[in-house]
C-alpha cells in the first residue's frame, strides 16, 4: 500500500530514541529496582488551584469548541505576559496550542519546506530532528561546545549558515545542556540572522527554571520583532505537561499565515484548559520557584558526586531539569554505558539521542527526590568503578 513520503522521513525519529525509557517502564513493572531519572517530569503536582479552576471550567459548560487561535482570556493573558517584557504585544500575535511540541511541529511546517535547512546547536532535543524533517526540511548543526558551556556562539552560526538556512532553532535554556545564554550572546546571535535574513524559533519551555541570574530571549529585542516566533507552555513552569497547553508567539503576520494551517490541524485547545492556564499564568504561583530551589540542589549533588568518579566529567547546568555528564573517560559511549547502567538499576538517557556531538554524553534528570539522586550518585559509581 501506498505511504505518504512523511511517514518515510520520519521513520527513524520517533520511540526509538526513547528506548532505554521505555525498557526501565518495562523492568519497573515487572518488579525491577531502577531509579528513572530518563524523561523530564516534574516532580511537583500542580498547585490545587489549577485543579479547581479547570473543574469549575468544566462544570460551568467549557467544554465545547474552541477558536483556532485560542480562547480570548487566554490570549490577552499571553500577550500581557510578553508585553511586560516587550511591550506592544496583543492577542494578535499570539496562537494557542496543545503544548510546545505541537506549536514547534505547525510552526516549522509554516516555515520551511522541501529543501530548506534548519540550523540547531548540537546536542539538541531529541524530537528536534522530526520537526525539522516533518516538512521536507533538513537540520544543519551547530555545534555547542563545551568549552562554552555548550552555548550557541554566534560565529559557530556564522559558519553553519548555508544558502538552504531559513530557520534558527534556539533553545535556552537548553534541553539536555542546562546552558542558558547571555543578554549579549542573543544580540549577536540575532545580528547574524538579520543579515542571513533567517527565522528564529525560540523554544523557551525552561525560562522559569533558571537557577541563578536573568533569562534573556530574542524576542525582548524590538530590532528582531519581525523575525522572532517565541514558544512555550505550562508544562515545566507550571509542573502541569499533561494538560498540554502551550503558544507561539510571533509577528502578527505570522499568525496570519500560520492560522489555517492550525486550523486544519486542531482547531485550538479545550475550552476549561485555556481557562486554567489563563489562570496560571495571572496568578502568583510558586511552583517554579519551588522547582528551581529543588533541582539546583539535585545538580549540585550529582556534579559533586559524580566528579570524584574516574571516567566521569558532569557538566554543571545553570538551569532546567536535567544534568549531563561525559561518560568517555571510561571507555564506552553514551549509548553502552546508559544501557549497562540499566542493568545495574539507573536509567538514564544516552547522549545519541541528542545529536552526534553528544555521543560520550549521558542525560540525567532532577526530578527524582534527594536520596534517589544519593542513591543513583552510589550506584553510578560503583558501575563506573567496575568497568
Amino acid at each position: 500500500m501506498h505511504y505518504a513520503e512523511i511517514t518515510s522521513r520520519l521513520a527513524d525519529t520517533g520511540g526509538a530514541k526513547w528506548a532505554i525509557h521505555q525498557r526501565c517502564r518495562e523492568m519497573k513493572r515487572a518488579g525491577s529496582d531502577i531509579i528513572e531519572l530518563t524523561i523530564g517530569e516534574p516532580d511537583l503536582p500542580p498547585d490545587p488551584e489549577l485543579f479547581e479552576v479547570c473543574h469549575r471550567s468544566m462544570v460551568a459548560g467549557r467544554t465545547g469548541y474552541s477558536s483556532g487561535r485560542g480562547e480570548p482570556e487566554l490570549l490577552d493573558a499571553i500577550a500581557a505576559m510578553y508585553s511586560r517584557r516587550r511591550g506592544g504585544v496583543t492577542a494578535q500575535n499570539v496562537m494557542c496550542f496543545p503544548g510546545t511540541q505541537t506549536a514547534l511541529f505547525a510552526t516549522l511546517m509554516g516555515l520551511t519546506g522541501p529543501g530548506d535547512g534548519v540550523l540547531v546547536g548540537d546536542p539538541f532535543y531529541a524530537t528536534y530532528e522530526g520537526v525539522i524533517r516533518a516538512s521536507g526540511a533538513h537540520r544543519e548543526s551547530v555545534p555547542l561546545r563545551p568549552e562554552n558551556g555548550f552555548r550557541l556562539m554566534a560565529q559557530d552560526l556564522e559558519a553553519s549558515i548555508t544558502p538552504q538556512s531559513r530557520v534558527l532553532l534556539l533553545n535556552s535554556p537548553h534541553n539536555p545542556t542546562g546552558a542558558v545564554l547571555t543578554t549579549d550572546e542573543i544580540a549577536r546571535i540575532g545580528a547574524v540572522c538579520k543579515v542571513h535574513g533567517l527565522w528564529i524559533v525560540a523554544d523557551e519551555v525552561y525560562a522559569e527554571l533558571v537557577f541563578d541570574g536573568v533569562f534573556a530571549s530574542p524576542f525582548d529585542d524590538p530590532d528582531l520583532a519581525e523575525r522572532v516566533v517565541a514558544l512555550s507552555s505550562i508544562s515545566k513552569s507550571h509542573a502541569a505537561p499533561g494538560f498540554r497547553s502551550g503558544w507561539a508567539v510571533g509577528p502578527e503576520e505570522f499568525c496570519d499565515k500560520l492560522l489555517p494551517l492550525s486550523e486544519t490541524m486542531l482547531f485550538g485547545n479545550q475550552p476549561f484548559i485555556a481557562d486554567m492556564t489563563a489562570f496560571a499564568l495571572n496568578s502568583n504561583i510558586s511552583t517554579a520557584a519551588r522547582m528551581r530551589t529543588d533541582y539546583k540542589r539535585r545538580a549540585n549533588i550529582f556534579a559533586d558526586r559524580l566528579a570524584t568518579v574516574e571516567g566521569l566529567v558532569p557538566y554543571r547546568p545553570q538551569a532546567g531539569m536535567f544534568i549531563i555528564v561525559d561518560v568517555s573517560g571510561t571507555g564506552l559511549d553514551g549509548e553502552s554505558f546508559a544501557w549497562r547502567l540499566l542493568e545495574a538499576g539507573v536509567a538514564v538517557m544516552p547522549g545519541s539521542s541528542f545529536g552526534e556531538n553528544a555521543g560520550g554524553l549521558i542525560r540525567l534528570s532532577l526530578t527524582v527526590p534527594d536520596e534517589m539522586v544519593e542513591a543513583a550518585c552510589d550506584r553510578i559509581a560503583k558501575f563506573a568503578g567496575g568497568l
